[in-house]
């Protein structure tokens, strides 16, 4: 699902309201999607995961609700809400949700 961008003039937005949780799975919902590059909002139930893969291009985390691990070349960072990370581009990278929590993944291509 893409965010129509009437809904930011119209009334900004609130990144933690603007996705929900599902029970057990992963929900993305798409904010901006370029040739340049992607903004994505995801929420994370509590013990899912992204298994570890790489992308040609920089990838910027920003938690914006509760807390997750982000693994990057099998080094991990625990992150909470307000806290943010660089995934560089073809470097491994995973992300697990030991708890519930939402982010925002700003994807930047060359």
């Amino acid at each position: 699902m893409t965010i129509k961008s009437t809904e930011f003039l119209e009334q900004g937005l609130l990144l933690n309201k603007t996705i929900e949780y599902s029970k057990g799975s992963i929900v993305s919902k798409i904010i901006i999607e370029k040739k340049t590059g992607t903004i994505t909002l995801f929420a994370f139930d509590e013990a899912q995961n992204l298994s570890e893969h790489t992308v040609p291009f920089d990838a910027l985390v920003l938690v914006i609700e509760g807390e997750g691990e982000i693994i990057i070349n099998k080094r991990s960072h625990n992150l909470k809400s307000g806290h943010m990370i660089i995934m560089p581009a073809n470097i491994p990278h995973s992300i697990n949700a030991k708890k519930k929590f939402k982010m925002l993944l700003t994807m930047i291509k060359d």
